[in-house]
């Protein structure tokens, strides 16, 4: 069967694709939903503080490998060389797993039969996302890029109400932004309620997940890895793709993001790319509307097998 690999972003982990998962393999697809490295059930870097980028890509590689190995002795074939370590893939990701996903379809293009991003474009150097112009010094992105100020913040706090906390603040339209005496966490009220579609039941699962692998590698990559350089030249896509962007997630009130991909300037970069906007999608669409995305993703898939 054909392959396709979900990415997640932060504070997410594989159990946030749970509704996409059965969706798509129920369609006849091999699906594979990985925690990134340090995250949830996989392993912690032995180094935290120098994790990357290049490592969670590295690890796609490897994953890749593996199952083509796995794939070969199933179909009992001889191959010549190293044949099937070149199983192609389709990538589904969201947020900052959209940069692994671009920068993997970069590395490995003959790899990737095509990549769906939902709320975060790809970008070359010369066009960053310059988020922090205009944003005072409180924007979360700024304070968690700052060593040992998420760790003391999350730290007063069990995993399972720091997930709620940013589930609720991630959820809103508004960026997140703290007033100078206060802290990302005490932006939430903590009377208030989980977003409508995630249940006490999903937040357990969360909890439980970072409550074996702590926010230690998670505040690293992303949020203190942005600037990795990877040795890439040219950062033009040539593969198939979809972006779905929430109108109500918060990224897109980002300096400068909303133009950029209503212009099209987003195509210079990705010149196969379709465009789906989501009137009502905030930033955790493929929870918020499973079924809508779900259609979007088997739509995608289908059209470029």
């Amino acid at each position: 069967p054909n392959v396709v690999v979900f990415l997640h972003g932060f504070p997410e982990i594989w159990y946030s694709w749970r509704h996409q998962m059965v969706a798509v393999a129920e369609a006849g697809f091999q699906v594979l939903a990985p925690d990134f490295r340090g995250y949830g059930l996989s392993d912690p870097p032995p180094e935290p503080e120098k994790a990357s980028f290049g490592d969670l890509i590295e690890d796609l590689g490897a994953l890749l490998d593996a199952l083509a190995i796995d794939k070969m002795r199933s179909r009992e074939q001889s191959l010549s060389g190293d044949g099937l370590s070149n199983a192609v893939v389709f990538l589904v990701a969201k947020d900052f797993g959209a940069f692994v996903a671009y920068l993997f379809s970069l590395l490995h293009q003959e790899r990737v039969q095509g990549v769906m991003t939902l709320g975060f474009p790809h970008r070359s150097p010369s066009h960053l996302l310059k988020y922090h112009e205009h944003l005072p010094e409180g924007f979360y992105i700024s304070r968690w890029q700052e060593p040992g100020r998420a760790e003391a913040d999350f730290g007063r706090l069990d995993a399972k109400t720091v997930v709620r906390n940013i589930y609720i603040l991630f959820s809103r339209s508004e960026i997140p932004i703290a007033a100078e005496n206060q802290e990302i966490m005490d932006i939430v009220d903590p009377s208030t309620p989980l977003p409508s579609w995630f249940t006490e039941g999903d937040l357990e699962e969360y909890g439980s997940l970072y409550r074996k692998s702590g926010f230690r590698t998670a505040l690293q990559v992303p949020y203190r890895s942005i600037k990795e350089d990877l040795g890439i030249t040219d950062y033009i896509v040539k593969v198939p793709a979809l972006l779905v962007m929430g109108e109500k997630d918060y990224g897109f009130k980002f300096a400068g993001a909303e133009e950029y991909v209503r212009s099209g300037k987003v195509k210079e970069f990705v010149p196969q790319l379709e465009i789906v906007f989501a009137p009502e999608g905030t930033h955790f669409i493929q929870e918020q509307s499973p079924d809508v995305v779900n259609q979007l993703i088997l739509d995608f898939l289908k059209k470029h097998i």
